[in-house]
């Protein structure tokens, strides 16, 4: 049975002008055979010999075999570059003549020619190749990381829910949960984050934030980074909005208070009724 998408060792069972015909068994009947087309078929090859190949469909949805390698087979997940954007989707470079298929509503988020995804490739409901953002059933759980160890991934997808997912080494299915999510995270960012978990199922937490102590002090460096450049002045306090912090500091209110104290306690800053002031050295 042909494997669309994968890689096959095929026999050659007849020889054309145009190329040569594959089967599974040097006899194999006419309705059980694919085409290699002539410019692939190695040189020296007979009837009888076995040859490699990966199955795919043409332009007029006929599996035809090649010897090209393609970058990614069904199953698989790495990243492609977007060759173009139509009405249908982007297409896909993944090493072969015809490019292959991102549909929109496969996207995590939208992609623009040139870009670089993280996809993996699949067989959809027509039985054509097609290629997905939405990795998460095909990455792996069986990482050697342990807890605390530093890991660098990519993000896949961002749900409002559960926070961002992403995938180790673009292998290893890891979550930064919604409380661990700081920063200007999207879509396509490469992380670098710190295991805080390890699943039963062997999926990974992660966070991007370092353990508190050495956390705080980086905390305090950035908050006098981002004084200096008010000219010492923060036109807002400890007291103010979560979502002023947020958006200034990118700290949660809890983390902007650890450094504010660990400033004040060390006489560098003083906290006024409106602002926040960095005292001069």
């Amino acid at each position: 049975m042909f494997q669309l998408g994968k890689k096959q060792s095929l026999f050659i069972v007849k020889e054309l002008d145009f190329g040569v015909y594959l089967g599974e068994e040097p006899n194999a009947p006419l309705e059980d055979r694919v085409l290699l087309p002539k410019k692939q078929v190695p040189k020296n090859c007979r009837i009888g010999n076995r040859i490699e190949v990966f199955l795919y469909k043409d332009s007029k949805d006929r599996i035809i075999a090649t010897t090209n390698e393609p970058l990614l087979c069904v199953g698989e997940v790495g990243k492609l570059k977007v060759s173009q954007v139509t009405k249908i989707g982007a297409f896909l470079d993944w090493g072969l003549e015809k490019d292959i298929l991102l549909p929109y509503k496969e996207q995590t988020s939208r992609v623009r020619e040139g870009d670089e995804v993280l996809a993996a490739i699949y067989v959809d409901k027509s039985s054509r190749l097609a290629a997905t953002m939405k990795v998460y059933k095909y990455l792996h759980l069986n990482s050697d990381y342990e807890k605390d160890d530093m890991v660098r991934g990519t993000v896949y997808e961002i749900h409002e829910e559960f926070g961002a997912f992403v995938a180790v080494d673009d292998r290893f299915s890891a979550l930064i949960p919604k409380k661990e999510l700081y920063g200007d995270i999207k879509v396509g960012d490469v992380v670098t984050a710190r295991v805080t978990d390890i699943k039963e199922d062997g999926k990974l937490d992660l966070s991007v934030r370092e353990k508190a102590y050495i956390q705080i002090e980086k905390d305090v460096v950035k908050l006098v980074k981002i004084m200096e450049s008010f000219d010492g002045v923060l036109p807002f306090n400890d007291k103010s909005a979560p979502e002023v912090i947020k958006r200034e500091t990118g700290m949660s209110k809890n983390e902007f208070k650890r450094a504010v104290g660990n400033l004040l306690k060390n006489g560098k800053i003083t906290i006024q009724p409106d602002c926040i002031r960095l005292k001069k050295s």
